[in-house]
């Protein structure tokens, strides 16, 4: 199992393997970068569905999966995922891709959570 981390200004993507994660975790710079950058990027990778979600400190998602590929960038904000009992804390500037099946939850910071949502299915997230 590996944790991919990926500077998005750089082709370059550092590997390292860890057994405790199965999902792939990329950092990106966000400076420079607008939403619509964002969006069409996705949208490049193939993402049917891609859209913009902000919700309130606190907010909880409880355990659920997808049937697709879902993958999102946090631009303000922070949210904690709990990927098959294993926690992770996204931050403004970096990027999630869920794999399709795995089973998560997920609790919103103290400050909330915007994030640029790609999904394969339509309204599978």
């Amino acid at each position: 199992m590996r944790l991919l981390r990926q500077r998005s200004q750089s082709s370059n993507a550092q590997i390292v393997d860890n057994d405790d994660f199965s999902f792939l975790f990329y950092y990106s710079v966000i400076m420079g970068k607008t939403m619509e950058d964002f969006k069409k990027k996705l949208k490049k990778e193939g993402f049917k569905h891609v859209y913009e979600w902000t919700d309130s400190p606190g907010t909880k998602y409880p355990a659920h999966a997808h049937n697709g590929k879902v993958s999102f960038y946090v631009t303000k904000g922070s949210m904690t995922m709990n990927l098959e009992g294993k926690k992770v804390t996204i931050i403004a500037g970096e990027r999630m891709d869920v794999p399709v099946g795995m089973t998560h939850s997920a609790t919103v910071g103290s400050q909330g959570c915007t994030f640029i949502v790609g999904e394969e299915i339509r309204d599978d997230s």
